[in-house]
């Protein structure tokens, strides 16, 4: 009874031992705590009396943050950067793409993409190779951008001299079998069907503005295969462009979190005196284009009203994506269009978030918050080495597709105008923010480092590049977009668009003041 009594005031908790031992002898021991009397004149600050000092792990001078990079007397270049864990990233970066494809059939990029991890000279099957990384815990991708081919793997670092030697089979000795090539048709087809119809228009759009901006060159030839080369492209013609583009001068392999002579062994190992499947010859048909911006504009009339159904479906809208060139990210304003593109921001009109996610960006303010109506409108920043795009896609109902382009041109040629200084220190540190935050990523890190001695044969770290970014100043914002406005733009428009002005009031209005389109009248509509 008294134990009932007990539990229904509280006084009983804990185990059952524990209140047994309670009742049985009263109240138990006093214990001595970290906040309780044991020391009850030391501070916090201070170090308790008799208690070891710790010993932590230190790092020799800039080991810790330095990328070190050697190149093989094969031209290829051997980069890594530690990081401490159990885990690593090595993959091999190569400069190819479709930006090269000018003499050969557009697509095989595309093709070598889905073709990537297939059987090899000392692997019979992909399955076989995921078997191979699945007992060092290891995943692999491949992925292929306009200008770079990324194959990597992340696994425990033990298995390190197992992943380059996988790596170097994987690009170097692909068999490229009849059957491996008539999945990846099947493949190719299924991902253009698939970019047709998906509610989001964004990869698209993406590759319209690219063409409409460089006009059949370089980075505005095609990232995916078009539907009538699907069926041309086979191993002779892959391999005449492996032959090519896949040399070790065009490569770099990199890797996070390994020892730099170990790597630079490996490298040595599988890498250097190889014969690749397609013959040692000599490349002879590189293409060495300089990126030539020319501006246009690519509709596609396209009826959007069921792109997505179900019970609370998606309503139909047009999509404008309005570009300008800005600069090459090897040049000095490439930060400060990275400033100004962060300062415009954007997003859906259902997704700012909060201070961290665009919500005080301009396309957030002086657009989505003034305008209902408008579903989307988010700024982007292509940069390559020898040109660059910053671009603004938004979203509407089709009826108000000319309001809406008014409003990006007068948001382009506000760019140029006054810049706040809070709202200017703000996506600078949003932009360092971004940067320090995604460069905690072990991936991210690797392709950080891939991609910067790939371009440079060196690599800008993340404190140099926030100590250039809390440089830029507002002069710099609107010398750069000054200059932007100067060219000719660029116009993607996907959906309804009866109502789309023409690409010359477009150009008017981005070399007005005010950024208004010419009025026009109309008995009819």
């Amino acid at each position: 009874m008294a134990a009932m009594v007990l539990a229904a005031t509280g006084l009983l908790r804990g185990s059952g031992s524990w209140g047994r031992s309670r009742l049985r002898f009263g109240a138990p021991a006093y214990r001595q705590f970290s906040s309780g009397g044991a020391y009850p004149s030391i501070p916090l600050s201070s170090p308790l009396p008799g208690v070891p000092k710790p010993v932590f792990a230190t790092v020799d001078g800039q080991e810790k943050f330095e990328t070190r990079v050697t190149t093989l007397e094969n031209g290829l270049r051997v980069a890594s950067q530690n990081k401490f864990g159990q885990f690593c990233t090595v993959g091999i970066l190569i400069n190819s793409g479709s930006r090269y494809e000018a003499k050969y059939l557009s697509g095989i990029a595309h093709f070598l993409e889905k073709l990537a991890f297939s059987s090899t000279d000392r692997f019979d099957s992909k399955d076989e190779i995921l078997l191979t990384l699945e007992k060092h815990g290891g995943i692999c991708d491949c992925q292929t951008s306009r200008d770079t081919t990324m194959y990597a793997v992340s696994a425990d670092s033990k298995g390190l001299d197992t992943v380059v030697g996988l790596l170097a089979d994987v690009v170097l000795h692909p068999r490229l079998t009849d059957e491996e090539i008539e999945l990846t048709r099947m493949a190719v087809r299924f991902e253009l069907e698939d970019l047709g119809m998906r509610p989001d228009p964004e990869p698209l759009l993406t590759e319209m503005i690219h063409e409409a901006a460089y006009r059949e060159n370089t980075v505005g030839l095609h990232r995916f295969c078009p539907t009538e080369n699907i069926a041309k492209i086979d191993r002779s013609v892959l391999h005449s462009y492996l032959r090519n583009y896949y040399t070790p001068d065009r490569m770099v392999l990199a890797g996070v979190g390994v020892g730099h002579e170990q790597l630079v062994e490996c490298a040595r190992k599988y890498l250097l005196g190889t014969r690749p499947a397609w013959g040692s010859g000599a490349a002879v048909h590189v293409d060495g284009s300089v990126a030539q911006y020319t501006g246009g504009i690519v509709k596609l009339e396209r009826d959007m009203s069921s792109v997505s159904l179900g019970p609370t479906p998606f309503p139909e809208l047009t999509h404008i994506m309005i570009g300008l060139e800005s600069c090459s990210f090897l040049e000095g304003d490439f930060l400060p269009f990275a400033v100004l593109n962060m300062m415009m921001g954007g997003g859906g009109s259902f997704s700012a978030g909060g201070p961290g996610k665009g919500m005080f960006t301009r396309l957030y303010l002086n657009v989505l918050n003034r305008h209902h109506w408008m579903y989307n409108a988010t700024s982007y920043h292509h940069s390559y080495e020898d040109t660059g795009l910053l671009c603004i896609h938004a979203s509407a109902d089709p009826r108000q597709v000319r309001e809406m382009v008014e409003i990006i041109t007068r948001e382009f040629v506000l760019m140029a105008g006054t810049v706040d200084v809070v709202e200017l220190e703000r996506a600078k540190t949003q932009l360092m923010s971004m940067l320090m935050m995604n460069l905690e990523a072990r991936p991210v890190i690797f392709e950080d480092v891939g991609r910067q001695v790939l371009a440079t044969r060196s690599r800008k770290l993340p404190h140099e590049l926030c100590a250039l970014i809390r440089d830029v100043k507002p002069e710099d914002i609107k010398r750069v977009a000054s200059a932007m406005l100067r060219r000719k733009p660029a116009v993607a428009a996907l959906g309804d668009l009866s109502d789309l002005p023409a690409y010359e009031h477009v150009q008017a209005a981005l070399a007005n003041k005010d950024g208004r389109l010419p009025r026009t009248y109309r008995l009819f509509r």
